[in-house]
C-alpha cells in the first residue's frame, strides 16, 4: 500500500532565550504564576528583522538534511502559520524563493494551532511563527538582558492586561519532509473537524476586513491587534475535543488508544496536555511534552516535538504515533502514523 512517510524533521528557534523571570520584569506576574498555569519555563524570541519565513527556511533546511533530500527535489510546499511575514502574499511562495526553487506549487494554510495536522492531509514542509510581533511591549533590550529601560508602572499595568496570552508564546519554526512509499509504515489516517460558532473565543479583533479600516490608531491604543482569548472556554474545548478526536482516529483505523506508543499533542498549555493524557489513560512514557522549553509556537509545536522525540529515541521504527491539536476557529484534529 502506498503511504505518506515522514522522511526527515528539523526545527529552529528565535535567537534569544527568555526565561519567565525576564517576562516578570515587564508585568505583574512571576515565574511561579506562569509555571503553575501553563507549564512554560522559557521561550525564544527572534531579533528584529527575523521573519516567519526565515524561521521556516532554517527549519526546512534542517529537515531536508535530516531526510537526505536536496531542496531541488521538493515539488510542493505547504506553509502553516498564523503570523505571516505580510498580510499577503503568503509565506509559501517566499520560502520557495528563499530555497532557490523553480516555480513549484506553494501555499499557506491557516488552521493556527492545528496547522501541522491539517498540513499532513496534503504535503507539509513548514510550520513557523514569530509571535513576538504580537507582544504589547517595546522593551526588547530589557527583556534580552542587554540593559535598556524597564517599563514604567503605567506601562507595566498596560502589559499586564494581556499576561494570560503573552506569557505563553514563543518564536520558532518546525519542518517535515514527506514522500510516498510502499509499505505499512507512514501516515495511516486523519480525523479533522472545524466549528466556527465560538471563533471569538480566540481571535484577533482588529487587522481584518470585517471592519473599516482594517486597523486604526484606536485599535492599537486599545490592544485590539493582540490576540483576545476566553481562556476558560478554550481550555474546556481542548480537554474535551482532543481526547475525543484521538479516540476517533484510532477507532477509524482499527486500533485502541492503549496500543499507541507515543502521543504528541499541540504544545499550548502543559495543564491541557496533562488532562488529555489522563482522559486517554496513557502513562507518562507514552506522552511527549516540551512546552516547558519553547512555549506555544502554534503551528511549529508538533513538528518541533516530533523532531525532539525522534532524536531522543522516543520514536522507533514500527511505533504507533498519534498527533493531536486544537486551535482558534475552532479547528481540531488528529493524525495516526506508523513510524
Amino acid at each position: 500500500m502506498l503511504r505518506t512517510r515522514i522522511l526527515g524533521t528539523g526545527f529552529v528557534t528565535g535567537e534569544n532565550l527568555v526565561k519567565n523571570e525576564a517576562i516578570a520584569g515587564l508585568m505583574d506576574t512571576s515565574d511561579q504564576w506562569i509555571r503553575e498555569r501553563s507549564g512554560v519555563e522559557q521561550r525564544y524570541y527572534v531579533e528584529k528583522g527575523t521573519t516567519t519565513s526565515d524561521l521556516g527556511l532554517g527549519a526546512a533546511r534542517k529537515a531536508l538534511d535530516d531526510a537526505g533530500v536536496r531542496a531541488e527535489e521538493v515539488d510542493y510546499i505547504v506553509f502553516a502559520t498564523m503570523t505571516p511575514d505580510y498580510f499577503f502574499p503568503g509565506c509559501g511562495g517566499i520560502l520557495q524563493h528563499k530555497l532557490g526553487l523553480g516555480p513549484i506549487p506553494a501555499l499557506d494554510i491557516r488552521q493556527q494551532c492545528t496547522g501541522f495536522i491539517y498540513g499532513l492531509r496534503t504535503v507539509l514542509l513548514v510550520g513557523a511563527e514569530v509571535h513576538s510581533g504580537f507582544m504589547p511591549w517595546h522593551h526588547w533590550d530589557f527583556v534580552f538582558g542587554r540593559g535598556g529601560e524597564p517599563p514604567t508602572e503605567e506601562e507595566k499595568a498596560w502589559i499586564t492586561r494581556f499576561r494570560d496570552r503573552t506569557v505563553l508564546f514563543g518564536d520558532a519554526g518546525g519542518a517535515c519532509v514527506l514522500r510516498g512509499a510502499e509499505g505499512e509504515r507512514g501516515l495511516l489516517g486523519f480525523q479533522l473537524h472545524s466549528d466556527g460558532k465560538d471563533f471569538q473565543s480566540l481571535y484577533v479583533p482588529a487587522c481584518g476586513f470585517a471592519q473599516r479600516p482594517y486597523v486604526s490608531e484606536s485599535d492599537l491604543r486599545e490592544g485590539r491587534h493582540i490576540p483576545e482569548m476566553n481562556g476558560k472556554h478554550v481550555f474546556k474545548q481542548a480537554v474535551t475535543r482532543m481526547p475525543q478526536v484521538v479516540r476517533e482516529v484510532c477507532s477509524r483505523n482499527g486500533v485502541e488508544v492503549r496500543q499507541l506508543d507515543l502521543l504528541i499533542a499541540h504544545q499550548a498549555n502543559l495543564r491541557i496536555n496533562e488532562m488529555v493524557q489522563r482522559a486517554l489513560e496513557l502513562p507518562d512514557e507514552k506522552v511527549f511534552n516540551n512546552i516547558q522549553r519553547y512555549g506555544n509556537t502554534t503551528a511549529a509545536t508538533i513538528p518541533i516535538a516530533l523532531d525532539e522525540a525522534r532524536k531522543a529515541g522516543r520514536v522507533k521504527d514500527g511505533n504507533l504515533v498519534c498527533f493531536v491539536g486544537l486551535g482558534a476557529g475552532f479547528h481540531w484534529g488528529a493524525a495516526l502514523m506508523r513510524a
